[in-house]
């Protein structure tokens, strides 16, 4: 599955005495695994060096999808800025949104009307359980199932048909704006997501006999890429891959936004093997507990939803007095849990329309820092099991 030989180690290194009297001798090289590549989960390009099967090191290379977003930012008025938002992490757009429209409102003092902070919730947690349903079965692929592929976006299209009945997009949304949501629910909406969340609540159990609880799937990724607590704060890991080594931190819960303090719902975090439904031989922080910590977040969006929309109270949807915004002189940071952690925004505004500096801290680029450190020593066939586990989206990582 590797690409191009970039180097190897000249013959003149190699002991011919040892050759002489016939033993083993092999020779490193560095492989290029990306930037096109069926296991990187878009253009991301690792250096890897070898020594027959092993990995010794590993060295992500990123860029490749830079398109200057956050300087595109410095030049637009924040609501021309939305539709760039949705592009960064193309997986998640209605968080993106809200993440972005949440610091231009702090920063500008904007009070968001109840309905539109009720609906922000459930489309964020819509496009969560969407993102990770393009996790689970992308996961599956890169460890040689395909079946899983199939029913995740089977069931990730019916999202899908939900989001574009109520914005007209299904996958760059521009929906969550600065003071609350583009448009109003369509007629019957609420019902059809309901019934979907009546049929999804049963196919958490076809994953998990599917896909989760496979043993060959358990053997692939249990005690594989494990990341200590400790390990996972000094390089910044956040989301699932933070709580899936035992650390239970969510800024839904820690840090509210968007009304989530008055939601009832738990946080999962990894557990040992042997405990509950986990099965033995799994190790807290392995690849297997940042897969399980997605599925069992589904369910837990489910349950956020279901409550926001028993909830939903009638009203605005959108702040007034929006037309002409000007930033103040100051500054505001803002982050918000993204389907890969902490997604982050800073604006800085200086009386005018348009930014003066904008920002972004982008949870992808994070987790994905430790690569170097856990793909040493270890099987070729382990990398894309560790790279996937991450669930990188490289238009978030580059920008």
């Amino acid at each position: 599955m590797a690409d191009t030989v970039l180097e190897s180690k000249p013959d003149v290194l190699i002991d011919h005495d040892r050759r002489e009297q016939g033993d083993l001798c092999t020779e490193e090289m560095l492989i290029n695994m990306g930037p096109q590549h069926p296991s990187t989960h878009g253009v991301l390009r690792i250096v890897l060096r070898t020594d027959g099967e092993m990995v010794l090191d590993a060295v992500p290379h990123i860029g490749y999808l830079h398109r200057c977003a956050e300087k595109i930012g410095e030049s637009l008025p924040p609501y021309q800025f939305i539709p760039y938002t949705d592009r960064m992490d193309y997986l998640a757009g209605m968080n993106n949104n809200q993440a972005f429209a949440i610091a231009v409102e702090r920063l500008c003092g904007i009070e968001v009307p109840q309905r539109a902070q009720a609906m922000r919730v459930i489309f964020a947690e819509l496009n969560r359980i969407a993102s990770h349903l393009v996790a689970l079965g992308t996961y599956g692929l890169d460890m040689g199932a395909f079946t899983p592929f199939l029913y995740c976006f089977r069931e990730r299209e019916m999202l899908l048909d939900l989001f574009e009945a109520a914005c007209g997009a299904r996958l760059t949304y521009s929906y969550l704006i600065v003071g609350g949501v583009h448009d109003d629910l369509p007629t019957g909406w609420i019902e059809r997501c309901l019934e979907f969340l009546d049929y999804f609540e049963a196919k958490i159990t076809d994953y998990n006999n599917l896909l989760s609880f496979n043993h060959i799937f358990v053997k692939r990724t249990s005690r594989v890429g494990v990341i200590s607590v400790d390990e996972a704060l000094a390089y910044g890991l956040t989301g699932p891959c933070l709580r899936a080594s035992g650390l239970r931190w969510d800024l839904r819960k820690t840090l509210p936004y968007d009304g989530y303090e008055t939601y009832d719902f738990e946080v999962p975090i990894g557990e040992p093997g042997g405990s509950g439904d986990i099965p033995r031989g799994v190790i807290v922080g392995d690849c297997w507990s940042r897969y399980y910590v997605r599925v069992l977040e589904m369910t837990q969006s489910m349950r956020i939803v279901r409550q926001a929309l028993d909830r939903l109270p009638d009203g605005e949807i959108v702040a007034p007095k929006l037309k002409n915004l000007k930033l103040p002189d100051d500054e505001c940071y803002v982050e918000i849990e993204n389907p890969r952690g902490q997604l982050g925004f800073y604006i800085r505004g200086d009386g005018s329309a348009i930014p003066a500096r904008v920002k972004a801290r982008g949870p992808s680029f994070c987790n994905l820092s430790i690569t170097r450190l856990i793909c040493r020593n270890l099987l070729l066939a382990d990398v894309p099991a560790i790279i996937g586990s991450f669930d990188v989206v490289m238009g978030e990582v580059d920008r």
